[in-house]
């Protein structure tokens, strides 16, 4: 969650409400105070970030074999 005073809220508020849309919730502060939330409107899927798994999947060479001679993929 990201808070931010009503002055940023103004001078960046599209970019706000882009994060927003992409699922983050953001609070706007007056006086130092939270004071209202913004926030993506419910039944709306969160946009994906792409790259997120990157790291957590390995693919070995052994991969780009040629499949076993009779593998048809079928059962």
């Amino acid at each position: 969650m990201r808070k931010v005073n009503v002055h940023e809220a103004k001078t960046h508020l599209s970019r706000l409400l882009d994060r927003a849309h992409a699922g983050e919730e953001i609070i706007i502060a007056k006086g130092g105070e939270p004071y209202a939330r913004l926030m993506p409107l419910p039944g709306r899927q969160p946009k994906r970030e792409e790259g997120t798994l990157k790291e957590s999947a390995q693919i070995g060479d052994a991969f780009f074999d040629p499949l076993p001679s009779g593998w048809s993929g079928e059962d």
